[in-house]
Formats: structure tokens, C-alpha cells, sequence
């Protein structure tokens, strides 16, 4: 005979029941939620971007950094051994033209060029006495030899007179004889007379000559010394800032030592940087973009130092607009080197999508609900812009978000953002 069972049993095993089927209907709807999850074929637009393909140029660029740097700055140095007596500008102060910055002491080199204009007057004195000189020797001999002529005329008529009288027995032949050799020894002493006379002319000129040079060489030492006193007044000679100053006073600078530095803040360059694995692509001449925060700006390369240091190559960029009001002193900025461009092609803006990969899968949208998976073969490309060379038409819109995620789906889904 059966015996019924006992309540608590009943309700024991009820409570099994019911608990194990909440179990199975939580295991249910997990399953659910992460089976729907994984098979996920949709994403929401606001979570994407995308950009429609067109027809333009592609440069292909190199990554690179830069400097911004006035175009010019002028170093400012002491023509002078002096020491600095005041200093009237302070850096960052914008000059004009002829304004003073620094007042040096120049007594010493005012002492020197005194002692060389004493030394010029000198030697210029000299030269008028050695003048006066050469004038008297050379009237001396030219005096001299007027009187050997005269000489020699009285000789020849004493030679005639005894050549008459030896034929009507009036002198002897000895006389006669005599006669001769004393004009022929006056001729001789003329010749001699005017040799000496040609050579005191040129030694005379010469002794001249090498005195007014001995003088104007003390002339020019005397105009340079003249230009570095007035070099030593220290004038700005165009307009600028500048951007450092020698300011301490009563310090001794030698010839050549810097004593200020002026930079022109209205025009700028480009200081760039790379790594050395570009150093065969980087060469002088090739376009230059610069970003300065959102502007672009064009330029070229003009110039590449030679050594490589710390594994960096250093070069210079002259901007097609150095006047730029973008442009800072000192600020750091974005450089690409263009390498290569083409003309005419398909591009899309540069985005997450691109991985730098020649051949990839990207989105598609075919509708403003769909998009579908494609094969596309990537060119040039640069931070605006990537090169398609095959895979994409002019017109398409391509999804730039990085999709990786569901690069197993054929298509997918855009849904609209919810409100």
C-alpha cells in the first residue's frame, strides 16, 4: 500500500525543480546574449569615418622633424681688444637700424692709432727732407757736368790752337800730343759724370720710392685702425630682435669675441632632422612640407650636413613663405620630405584603415546601410592622402575606422545613431 510523502519532501524537491530550471533559462539567455555578440554584423556610424575616393595628386613623403630658426641672425663681434664699459640694450628688445647696444672702452687702441699717425707724420716729414735732398744731388751733378762741357769746348779750342801753331812752328808735337789727352780725359770724366748722374736719378727715385711706400703702408695701417674705432661704437645695422647680449660690464673682449647676437623675426627656416636610414632618399632640392599645428607649409631642401651624428641627418629648409604669422622662433614642427608624387590618381584620405601594406581589405560602403569587404592595392601615401591603385573607382565612400575586428564579415551593417 502507498504511503503519501511527507510535505517537506514535497516542497524540497519542488524547490529543485524550479531552481534548476532558473538555472537552464540564465544559461539560455547568456548563451544568447554572447552567441549574438560574436556573430555581431553591425556598427553604429557615429563610430566610424569615412572618406570618398577622388582623383588628385599623391606625394609620397618622409617623416622627418624640424626647428623653426629666424632666417638670418647675426653675430655681432669686437673689431677691438677693449673691455665693456655699458651695456645700453638687453636681450629681446626690437632695434632699428644704427641704434647702439653695448659702449666698449677704447682708450688703448685711440693711444695705438695715436702713435701711428705721430709715425706717418714722421715718415712723411722724412720723405719731404729726402726729397729736398735728391733735388740738391741731383742739381749738384747736373751742374757738374755743364761745367765738364764747357771744359772739354775749351779743350778742343786749345787742341786747334796748338794744331796751328804746330804747322807755323809755334809748338812742338809733344803739345799737341798733350792737348789730346787732356780733352780725351775730360771727355771720359763727362761720360763718367753722366753716368753718375743717370744712376743717382734712379737710386735717387728708388730711395723715393721705398720711403712713400714705407709711408703709405703706415697710411693704411692708420685707416684701418680708424674703421675698427669706428666699428668699436657697436650699432645694430638693420632691424631685428635680439636674442643675446654680452652684459657683463667691465669684462676685457679680445678681437673677434662675440659680443651680441641680432636675428630677424620676420623672416624663418627650417632646421630638420631624420633618422640615417633615410639618408640615401634625403638630397638637396627635393619639396618639403611643413606642418606648423593645422597649416601647411612648402618649402625645399638647401642644404644637408655632411656628418651623421647619433644616427640623425641634419638638414636645412628654405620656406616658400619664411613670413608666415604661423611661424615662432624656436618651435617645434612636423616636416615630411617629398620623395615622390603622382599626378593623376585615386586617392583617400590617410586613416586607421591603412596599415601600410601594399595589398588589403578595406570597407566599402555600397549603401548608407552597407558596407562590403574589398581588396585594395595601396600606392603613395603621405599624412593627407593614400594612393589606390586598384580595388576603388572615383565617387566610392571607403570606412577609414579601423575595422579589423570584423574583417571576417563579408559585409556589415551601418546602423544609424540612435538618438
Amino acid at each position: 500500500m502507498d504511503r503519501e510523502l511527507a510535505p517537506e519532501l514535497v516542497a524540497r524537491t519542488r524547490r529543485k525543480s524550479w531552481l534548476l530550471g532558473v538555472a537552464v533559462l540564465v544559461s539560455l539567455a547568456a548563451g544568447t546574449f554572447w552567441f549574438k555578440n560574436v556573430l555581431k554584423t553591425s556598427v553604429e556610424a557615429s563610430t566610424i569615418r569615412s572618406s570618398v575616393a577622388q582623383t588628385g595628386y599623391v606625394e609620397n613623403t618622409l617623416n622627418a622633424t624640424g626647428e623653426v630658426i629666424p632666417a638670418y641672425e647675426q653675430i655681432i663681434t669686437s673689431p677691438i681688444r677693449a673691455s665693456i664699459r655699458r651695456v645700453l640694450l638687453t636681450p629681446g628688445t626690437r632695434v632699428r637700424p644704427g641704434q647702439p647696444i653695448l659702449e666698449l672702452d677704447k682708450s688703448l687702441t685711440q693711444i695705438e692709432y695715436d702713435k701711428i699717425a705721430d709715425q706717418l707724420a714722421l715718415k712723411q716729414n722724412g720723405i719731404d727732407q729726402l726729397r729736398l735732398k735728391l733735388n740738391k744731388n741731383l742739381y749738384d751733378a747736373d751742374v757738374n757736368d755743364q761745367i765738364k762741357s764747357l771744359t772739354i769746348n775749351k779743350l778742343k779750342a786749345e787742341l786747334n790752337d796748338a794744331k796751328r801753331l804746330l804747322k807755323v812752328g809755334g809748338q812742338t808735337p809733344d803739345d799737341v800730343t798733350r792737348a789730346e789727352n787732356l780733352l780725351e780725359i775730360a771727355q771720359l770724366e763727362k761720360k763718367q759724370l753722366e753716368n753718375d748722374l743717370t744712376y743717382n736719378r734712379q737710386s735717387m727715385s728708388a730711395s723715393l720710392k721705398e720711403s712713400e711706400l714705407q709711408a703709405q703702408i703706415e697710411a693704411t695701417n692708420l685707416k684701418v685702425l680708424s674703421h675698427r674705432l669706428r666699428q668699436a661704437d657697436i650699432l645694430t645695422d638693420r632691424a631685428g630682435v635680439l636674442t643675446w647680449v654680452n652684459e657683463h660690464i667691465g669684462s676685457a673682449v679680445n678681437e673677434g669675441e662675440m659680443l651680441a647676437r641680432l636675428a630677424d623675426l620676420g623672416s624663418f627656416r627650417i632646421e630638420g632632422s631624420c633618422a640615417d636610414v633615410y639618408a640615401e632618399q634625403v638630397k638637396v632640392g627635393l619639396p618639403v612640407i611643413v606642418k606648423v599645428n593645422e597649416t601647411s607649409l612648402r618649402g625645399q631642401i638647401t642644404q644637408i650636413k655632411p656628418a651623421v651624428q647619433n644616427g640623425v641627418v641634419q638638414f636645412a629648409v628654405d620656406l616658400d613663405d619664411n613670413h608666415h604669422p604661423s611661424l615662432r622662433p624656436n618651435q617645434k614642427v612636423e616636416v615630411f620630405i617629398v620623395t615622390n608624387r603622382v599626378a593623376q590618381a585615386v586617392r583617400v584620405a590617410n586613416g586607421p584603415a591603412f596599415k601600410g601594406k601594399r595589398k588589403q581589405f578595406v570597407y566599402v560602403m555600397t549603401s548608407p546601410t552597407l558596407a562590403t569587404r574589398r581588396e585594395v592595392q595601396v600606392g603613395l601615401s603621405n599624412f593627407d592622402w593614400v594612393e589606390i591603385k586598384s580595388g576603388l573607382q572615383p565617387g566610392e565612400r571607403v570606412i577609414l575606422t579601423d575595422l579589423s575586428t570584423y574583417e571576417h564579415l563579408e559585409q556589415l551593417t551601418i546602423t544609424p545613431t540612435k538618438p
